[in-house]
């Protein structure tokens, strides 16, 4: 995605850099708007991230393949975000 010219901002705890990036702790560290919380998380610790997109504005959260939370997703669109479920972020824009 990096790229196709796509910026990514990594959030981890456990790194400080990757991608050439700098990693923040939590979506709440990172200093500027955010577009896509791209959720690469197992399914039953969705909803965490989604109520942390939620609280800083993001517009979309995408869950990668194999990871589906109904109820979380719910939440999110509720608030008015987009929601994609089950589907990898490369395979689609490679798609388009």
């Amino acid at each position: 995605m990096q790229r196709a010219g796509y910026r990514i901002i990594p959030v981890n705890p456990e790194l400080e850099v990757v991608l050439g990036e700098r990693c923040y702790p939590n979506l709440e560290a990172v200093p500027e708007p955010i577009d896509i919380v791209n959720i690469f998380r197992r399914s039953e610790l969705v909803p965490e991230v989604v109520d942390a997109a939620i609280r800083v504005g993001a517009k979309a959260v995408w869950m990668q393949e194999g990871v589906v939370n109904e109820e979380a997703a719910e939440r999110a669109r509720a608030a008015g975000l987009a929601v994609v479920m089950d589907r990898c972020l490369l395979k689609e824009h490679r798609k388009l």
